[in-house]
């Protein structure tokens, strides 16, 4: 089990995220193995599909019936058994792995190893990368308060690093010193999200859903329909427990205040943040969606490595 130090050693770091260090971590994303899903596009690819049919992989062999291809006997276990048995195969697929990165200005927010907005760009590229090793293809959006980019699904290395540039693109435009209020609303993006996802897809929503309202929860729960959706909820643990007893000054970078920390603020505090994640899980869970946590004070790779064998 690996202590609090092995962790931090393996922590992202950083306030703003590096472009090299997201095209590296194609070593470390060797590591994972995307599980398959239940919805599949209709396009030939890599993963078993949960219906048989004509296809690249045999099956298994079962008892002849009428209407099986004699092309498929199995002649062999047709001699042994004294009974007609025919092959059946199994359809493979296409599973396209979608990334929907959030970069909003709720994001740029860290008090441990990295910023939420860091650890969620080193997350999408250890999907990419992986889902890349998978001879998936790869693409997806990445949005901010007030702008969006799309990345059309592709099955080469390009698409990976134009979508790694276009998140280190967005993560560097962030600036705590930002007052304007959001433009693009959490269900716009998705929403836009939606019209670029093909139906059978892997959809990974990394953020902190903190934008999260009737109108996005909406949005998700149509796109999960037809694809496989991941909440990758994004956090920091001062998110969800103020620090002990005493006087602490905080700052935005212009203004300082003096915030009091006692008890029962501390409790209060405690249990507003999780009614949020009861919340949050309750309408993921009657969406059909499965909730992935990541914390900045956690090892990436790790989390990932066990998470998604649930998934």
């Amino acid at each position: 089990m690996k202590t609090a130090a092995d962790i931090a050693a393996d922590a992202v770091r950083g306030a703003y995220v590096d472009q090299q260090a997201l095209i590296r971590s194609r070593f470390a994303a060797r590591r994972l193995r995307l599980q398959q899903r239940r919805h599949y596009s209709r396009q030939s690819g890599q993963h078993p599909a949960p219906f048989k049919g004509r296809g690249l992989a045999f099956n298994h062999v079962r008892e002849y019936q009428g209407g099986d291809e004699i092309r498929h006997i199995d002649w062999r276990v047709t001699a042994r058994t004294t009974q007609a048995h025919t092959k059946i195969f199994e359809e493979e697929k296409e599973r396209p792995i979608v990334l929907c990165l959030d970069q909003s200005q709720s994001m740029f927010f860290g008090s441990r190893h990295c910023f939420k907005s860091v650890l969620a760009c080193h997350c999408a590229a250890l999907l990419a990368w992986s889902a890349l090793d998978s001879s998936d293809r790869v693409g997806g959006l990445i949005f901010d308060n007030d702008n969006h980019r799309e990345i059309r699904p592709r099955r080469n290395q390009r698409a990976v690093l134009h979508f790694l540039h276009s998140a280190a693109e967005f993560n560097q435009r962030l600036n705590a010193k930002r007052q304007e209020p959001p433009q693009l609303p959490f269900a716009t993006a998705l929403e836009e999200l939606r019209r670029i996802t093909r139906p059978g897809s892997s959809v990974f929503v990394l953020s902190d859903f903190q934008r999260y309202d009737d109108n996005a929860e909406r949005q998700l729960h149509l796109l999960a329909r037809h694809n496989d959706v991941i909440a990758a909820v994004i956090s920091d643990p001062l998110e969800r427990e103020l620090p002990g007893k005493g006087q602490y000054p905080i700052s935005d970078g212009e203004h300082r205040l003096s915030l009091s920390v006692t008890p029962k603020l501390q409790q209060r505090y405690r249990q507003q943040a999780q009614q949020r994640i009861d919340a949050l899980q309750h309408s993921l869970r009657r969406g059909g969606i499965h909730y992935l946590a990541l914390s900045t004070n956690q090892a990436l790779t790790e989390t990932l490595d066990r998470e998604l064998r649930l998934v």
